[in-house]
């Protein structure tokens, strides 16, 4: 019996011949082909600017630092996520706030967003968790124009709200091409904007402050992405469409086949919504034959793999509880992170593995 993976790379030869083409090229820094993968991503999502960089990570570093995150300053954001959404914000010195999670998407809980910006607030980051972009016209009214609004968007290329796509559903945006990813290039990231400030602020940013050869008009870092990478993922942009409907596809023929057993959440897109399925997940909740690591275990051993993202709510970890100004205790983010689990949804994937994840979680539901 063969393993399904939680996920696997979508290669394929003309990937590996585009990558190729740039080592014997010469030209392994950033290049033409970072270059162009900033053209795709504006022609993507419909930003004007796109900034190409290392990582998800970095991209909202430089977001923080164009909006002016700095000591004295907080953001607010959902403790439902990754690290990396928040640790930007404390690397340029500034405070976290937090507001709990909508169980149903994961977003923020709007009542508590609109609440929770002060004075203090520079920006709020919101975040498009496993594909599902947030609910944009729900934070925008919450916001209410008050302080720009970044979207952590690492996990939703492709995906869109009300036809507009994710990553320029608000200021500013940031993508992932971790190796993960829906376009993938083992790592890297980007930033895209309509706001030719932030823009050129990210461009200072991710190469030392730099304006012109050897001139530095401020502290940056070596945040460039090279063209080895970059060939990568413009080479899966071109295909965007194509794995997007193929995760999709999957995600649908899973909630078809896991319908109707009694405490397993499924994952759905709400009406509006064009989610990416970066990763497909499901709430086992107490009402579930047992409980979520018992499951882990049981697709395990019939070599299925799954994973859990995100095992604890973010103030759980000392760094973050340490920088964090107001509540630090959400119920909904600590019942999802008991709750959640992630089962394969890449390409890669055949209908008789799909069957298989299915038959595996009926036989232990009993149905």
């Amino acid at each position: 019996m063969s393993e399904i993976r939680v996920s696997a790379p979508d290669l394929d030869e003309a990937d590996i011949a585009a990558v190729g083409a740039v080592l014997r090229s010469g030209m392994l820094a950033a290049g033409p082909m970072v270059a162009e993968l900033e053209a795709a991503l504006c022609d993507t999502t419909g930003a004007a600017h796109a900034v190409a960089v290392s990582s998800g990570t970095s991209a909202l570093h430089c977001a923080m630092n164009a909006l002016a995150v700095a000591p004295g300053t907080e953001i607010v954001s959902t403790p439902f996520t990754f690290v990396g959404t928040v640790n930007p914000a404390l690397m340029c010195g500034a405070r976290l706030r937090f507001v709990d999670i909508d169980l149903d998407g994961f977003g923020p809980d709007l009542d508590q967003l609109h609440e929770a910006i002060t004075d203090r607030t520079a920006a709020v980051v919101v975040v498009d968790l496993y594909g599902q972009p947030v609910a944009a016209d729900g934070v925008a009214a919450a916001v209410g124009g008050r302080v720009p609004v970044v979207e952590d968007a690492c996990q939703a290329l492709g995906a869109a709200h009300r036809d507009r796509p994710a990553g320029n559903l608000f200021d500013v945006g940031c993508f992932s091409f971790y190796a993960t990813k829906n376009v993938m290039s083992g790592e890297g990231g980007a930033l895209v904007t309509d706001d030719a400030e932030i823009a050129a602020s990210a461009r200072r940013f991710r190469q030392h402050g730099m304006t012109g050869p050897y001139e530095y008009a401020e502290l940056g870092y070596n945040y460039r992405m090279t063209d080895v990478l970059a060939a990568l993922a413009v080479r899966q942009m071109a295909r965007l469409e194509t794995i997007t409907r193929a995760r999709q596809s999957k995600a649908a023929t899973l909630n078809a086949g896991l319908a109707g057993l009694p405490g397993l959440v499924l994952p759905a897109a709400p009406d509006g919504v064009s989610h990416a399925w970066h990763q497909y997940v499901v709430r086992v909740t107490d009402d579930f034959a047992c409980d979520r690591d018992t499951l882990a275990k049981h697709l395990a051993a019939n070599d299925i793999r799954s994973a859990v993202y995100y095992p604890k709510s973010l103030p759980a970890y000392p760094h973050v509880a340490a920088a964090t100004d107001g509540p630090t205790a959400f119920p909904n983010s600590e019942r999802a992170a008991r709750e959640v689990l992630a089962l394969p949804v890449h390409p890669k994937l055949s209908a008789e593995d799909l069957e298989r994840v299915v038959t595996v979680i009926r036989d232990i539901a009993g149905g």
